[in-house]
């Protein structure tokens, strides 16, 4: 159990963005209450959802002054009533969409706190309760892939993308990736059979060419804005797949004429959250196929980039800049 009543955070004062952020040392230490445990933070991931809270534009999300962060990894110190099968000591990796994973203490839903993988450190594995079941929610249950079908994943050089591109190659799916230019490498690396310019002016026609003109059966579409448009006009008639899962380029508008006369294609929302709340025994399924791509060594502990906590503001600023390859932590 943790002696300290105040901890070093870092609290969201304003809807601002991630320039809304301080570093403060004086934030009490939560106590666990029914169904939850305190985990002591040993690094925390940093992701889109925070740069979206971060500006007040998240459904639901908190309301300043608010401890930031949804994604901690570290040692459970306490558990609240009620909770079984987590011993104090073990090393969890967990989320709270409420925050409070940039701190040096964090509440998790016990039933949301996943043991660290044996020989992982609780760095590398964040990314396994956001970015992984994402990345397979998008391609299995919901995008349908099989192999000797093409995917067109974009923001692939992110923490999603990167594990989507390695499980849609795993699946026998022809890749098709987008990246800004400097990525590329690394997108290949991953095995991607094609890499597009993401900032390309004509994007459709890019990937249209690269499939003779025939389109992609599944789209893993997390940039929004005019990227969404591209991405409908790729996905094959009728029975195309475009799975949206994120905006970090903005809204878009779709509407029912799009789709009865321009776009026949079937177009599916995911919110990893939400699907966890709603359908948990289909989470429950996917992440025993997910423990089982690791297992079979496909997925690997991830070597995210770290950031100390005071640079948090920093961090999420080069995450909403698209500046970064791979996923990002805050070390505690």
């Amino acid at each position: 159990m943790s002696t300290a009543s105040a901890m070093r955070a870092l609290q969201q004062r304003s809807l601002t963005g991630p320039g809304g952020l301080r570093l403060i040392t004086d934030a009490p230490v939560p106590k666990p209450g029914p169904g939850e445990v305190l985990i002591r933070v040993v690094a925390a991931g940093v992701n889109f959802v925070d740069v979206s809270q971060a500006y007040g534009t998240f459904a639901g999300g908190p309301q300043p002054p608010y401890l930031a962060g949804i994604e901690g990894a570290g040692e459970v110190t306490a558990v609240g009533e009620g909770v079984a099968g987590l011993e104090l000591g073990t090393h969890v990796v967990g989320v709270s969409i409420g925050g409070g994973a940039f701190a040096e203490y964090m509440l998790l839903p016990a039933a949301a706190a996943v043991p660290v993988p044996p020989g992982w450190t609780d760095e590398q594995a964040l990314g396994l309760l956001v970015n992984w079941p994402t990345a397979l929610a998008a391609l299995k249950p919901l995008g349908a892939v099989a192999a000797g079908q093409t995917v067109l994943i974009h923001a692939a050089a992110g923490g999603t993308g990167q594990a989507a591109v390695t499980i849609a190659k795993h699946y026998g799916a022809t890749v098709i990736a987008t990246a800004s230019a400097g990525k590329h490498d690394a997108v290949r690396a991953l095995g991607a059979d094609h890499v597009v310019d993401s900032r390309s002016t004509d994007l459709a026609a890019d990937v249209l060419r690269l499939t003779g003109g025939a389109g992609v059966d599944v789209v893993l579409e997390s940039v929004g804005g005019a990227t969404l448009n591209a991405s409908l006009a790729v996905a094959k008639r009728v029975t195309g797949r475009v799975v949206v899962y994120g905006l970090a380029g903005g809204e878009a508008a779709i509407t029912n004429w799009d789709l009865v006369y321009k776009h026949q294609i079937h177009v599916i929302g995911l919110n990893i959250g939400i699907l966890i709340q709603a359908a948990p025994h289909i989470f429950g399924e996917l992440m025993g196929e997910l423990f089982g791509l690791i297992a079979g060594g496909v997925l690997g502990p991830g070597q995210p980039t770290t950031y100390e906590l005071a640079e948090g503001p920093k961090a999420l600023a080069e995450l909403e800049a698209r500046a970064t390859v791979g996923k990002l932590a805050l070390r505690l």
